[in-house]
């Protein structure tokens, strides 16, 4: 188990009661577990924001299936990479549109090469990348 430290944060009262109604919205026990998240999501912001950094990514973009051969295209790019992709899913949104979910791992330089390589095919209409860090620096 790791050890834990205490430590001591003073906060004007009413920025600390809207981070309690903020943090009982969304089911935290305590303000320790909401601090220590606060914590490591901004540690995973600061790690991807290096080129070298591991991550893990989700690709959502969303795309006209009548578009020219749109399909084939991402499907040739996460084979291209196969070592980056570990999953993708895929999605009927109407009878025109779907939305391709495509799970990279890998250097955040990699990751945003490969992604963006997918995002700006003619027929995807619009696209987002999500990245994590999957060691904090």
């Amino acid at each position: 188990m790791p050890q834990i430290e205490r430590v001591g944060v003073s906060l004007d009262k009413k920025l600390l009661s809207l981070f309690d109604k903020l943090i009982a919205g969304q089911g935290y026990e305590s303000r320790s577990e909401a601090i220590r998240d606060l914590i490591r999501r901004q540690l995973s912001q600061h790690s991807v924001a290096k080129p070298n950094a591991e991550a893990v990514a989700a690709v959502f973009l969303v795309y006209d299936h009548h578009s020219a051969k749109v399909m084939d295209k991402i499907i040739g790019l996460q084979h291209s990479h196969i070592l980056q992709t570990i999953c993708s899913t895929h999605v009927h949104l109407d009878e025109h549109d779907c939305l391709e979910i495509i799970v990279l791992r890998g250097r955040v330089r990699e990751i945003n090469n490969t992604a963006n390589n997918i995002l700006s095919l003619k027929g995807v209409k619009i696209g987002h990348i999500n990245l994590v860090a999957t060691k904090v620096t």
